[in-house]
């Protein structure tokens, strides 16, 4: 059978990561080690349930920054397992109405030490890369103002989940330079593809932790395509409009899956481009011509596991037009609109951090990401630094051939194919846009 599809599509991104220890720091700070609390090794059970809460909160994520007509139209690329490994670094020092917001948007249900460890389990499954597989790594690192005083079992649980030391630095005298030392240890350790992670000002005297989480991927394809095949292709924008953009082109055996009706309502398709190694994949969901927003509008985590789990194998001649692009957010207003709330306020409780002598109460100032995707006839190239800025509070506040044309808007997603854990997640609507 022969299908051809022109519409926007959904690439959704989610890719395992590998955990890494603190280096030496960057900008003249010091690191401390801190003991491992004497917690349990992460229950199987409970890591499988934090890769679909990720997943689940990529979603979400996905909803909220594409809510704004002006946004929705636009390409993006974010990373939910980067995000959420840094609110996972927050949520141990949280206490009260701070807390259950914070659990309740990542979807867990685990005591903030349990997800925790899950969520360091999760991602070192990524650890375990076959020969000749994808180059994957994920560090997680805590910045605090020098001298600041920190809880001993907030440490240790960091250190336990995520093997985090201190990093120091002068945020109150010197918050410049600090952004800039925070700042060269994720554009270090994602190989200078995300600078300046804090943007001016996001980094103050008033700053007293920063929580970072980077992630690099770089992933061939298990089959590359040819780059003889590739051709300008017409692709039809959201706004009716068209444009050529250079598009890779090949018929191969994937596993691939088309549905329509249902919960979602519009016609769908998708396929799984596998990378070498077979530990991560790309799958691309492609809705029927004019349906993207009311698609993605609809697609929560259930309906995804729908769409992956009906993958099966095909002939699928396979159109796919190569694109690169960045995103940077601060996510304050998205995490509020998931219900994210008291932590940035005067009612914030995040009185598991510091230790004893603390000067003032803490709140979130800023949550901030960003991101970058390249896809092209050898594979994907991804990198994400994602930030917490915590501040002191001055006073309290089937058979057959099967043809997919991808010439439209889509959705895209790198995942683990053993966990199911997104690490990136966005949409293209115009190739040609960087």
């Amino acid at each position: 059978m022969s299908v051809r599809i022109r519409r926007p599509a959904v690439l959704l991104l989610c890719c395992a990561a590998l955990l890494t220890a603190c280096g030496s720091t960057g900008g003249g700070a010091a690191v401390v080690r801190a003991e491992p609390a004497a917690l349990p090794s992460a229950d199987p059970a409970q890591v499988a349930a934090t890769a679909a809460a990720t997943g689940a909160f990529g979603l979400d994520l996905l909803h909220a920054l594409t809510a704004d007509p002006a946004a929705a139209g636009r390409n993006l690329v974010l990373s939910p397992s980067g995000l959420a490994t840094a609110l996972a670094m927050v949520l141990p020092g949280a206490r009260g109405a701070t807390a259950d917001e914070l659990a309740a948007a990542l979807h867990t249900g685990l005591t903030p030490e349990q997800h925790a460890l899950a969520t360091g389990a999760l991602n070192r499954t990524g650890a375990a890369a076959a020969k000749d597989g994808p180059v994957l790594r994920q560090s997680d690192d805590l910045w605090a103002q020098r001298g600041y005083p920190l809880d001993p079992h907030y440490l240790g649980v960091l250190a336990a989940a995520f093997g985090t030391g201190v990093r120091t630095a002068d945020f109150r005298e010197d918050p410049e330079g600090a952004r800039k030392a925070v700042n060269g240890v994720v554009e270090k350790a994602t190989d200078g593809r995300i600078k300046d992670l804090f943007g001016p000002g996001q980094i103050n005297g008033d700053t007293r932790l920063a929580l970072t989480d980077a992630l690099h991927l770089k992933a061939d394809w298990a089959e590359p395509f040819a780059p003889g095949s590739t051709a300008d292709r017409p692709f039809n924008r959201l706004d009716g409009s068209g444009a050529a953009v250079p598009t890779m082109a090949r018929t191969a055996a994937l596993r691939y899956a088309e549905g329509s009706g249902g919960i979602l309502g519009e016609p769908w398709q998708a396929v799984e481009l596998p990378y070498a190694g077979g530990t991560l994949a790309m799958d691309l969901v492609v809705p029927a011509q004019g349906g993207f927003e009311a698609f993605r509008k609809g697609l929560d985590r259930t309906q995804l596991d729908r769409i992956l789990g009906a993958l099966a194998p095909r002939e699928v001649d396979l159109t796919l037009p190569k694109f690169r692009f960045d995103t940077a957010n601060e996510l304050t207003p998205a995490l509020r609109a998931l219900g994210v709330r008291a932590a940035f306020g005067p009612d914030a409780d995040l009185s598991g951090i510091p230790g004893p002598g603390a000067e003032g109460a803490l709140a979130i100032g800023t949550v901030v990401q960003k991101a970058t995707v390249q896809v092209d006839e050898q594979g994907t190239v991804a990198a994400a630094g994602s930030g917490v800025g915590v501040a002191v509070m001055a006073a309290p506040v089937p058979a057959g051939s099967v043809r997919l044309e991808i010439d439209r808007p889509f959705l895209f997603l790198v995942r683990d194919t053993a966990t199911g854990r997104p690490l990136f997640l966005g949409q293209v609507t115009d190739p040609a846009a960087h």
